[in-house]
């Protein structure tokens, strides 16, 4: 967490060393920054980060794949309606793990049953990112 004037790269650089392997990193305009980027890409990373509004030279981004991070945002937003998920009232690591799982479970049956196979394909999509 970092206080709402403060970039929110900054706070993504205490986090760098401890990024798991992945082929891309998705993220909003705040975390726009030269050295973010480079440092993604050292790690073998593709930043899918739009360019500040501000920024006079163009960043080139992926956006298709920019325009479907909705998914995983849609994802979590689902996870906090289960009230024990979002109020966090397992203080374990293995036993919210646990309820994540079993809400993502209830979630992705009750989404089976839909008509639109698309959302459930993205909750298990979110399911392998979230394990790994």
């Amino acid at each position: 967490m970092t206080a709402g004037q403060i970039g929110d790269y900054t706070g993504a650089a205490a986090l760098l060393d401890d990024l798991p392997k992945a082929q891309w990193l998705m993220g909003e305009r705040g975390y726009d920054a030269d050295w973010f980027r480079d440092a993604l890409q050292q790690k073998g990373i593709n930043p899918c980060i739009p360019g500040r509004k501000l920024r006079l030279d163009p960043i080139n981004y992926d956006k298709r794949r920019y325009k479907r991070r909705n998914r995983i945002e849609i994802m979590f937003g689902r996870l906090k309606d289960w009230r024990r998920v979002a109020t966090r009232y397992d203080r374990c690591p293995t036993a919210f793990f646990s309820d994540i799982a079993l809400a993502v479970t209830v979630i992705f049956w009750l989404r089976s049953m839909s008509p639109e196979p698309s959302f459930a394909t993205a909750i298990v999509k979110s399911i392998n990112v979230m394990h790994l």
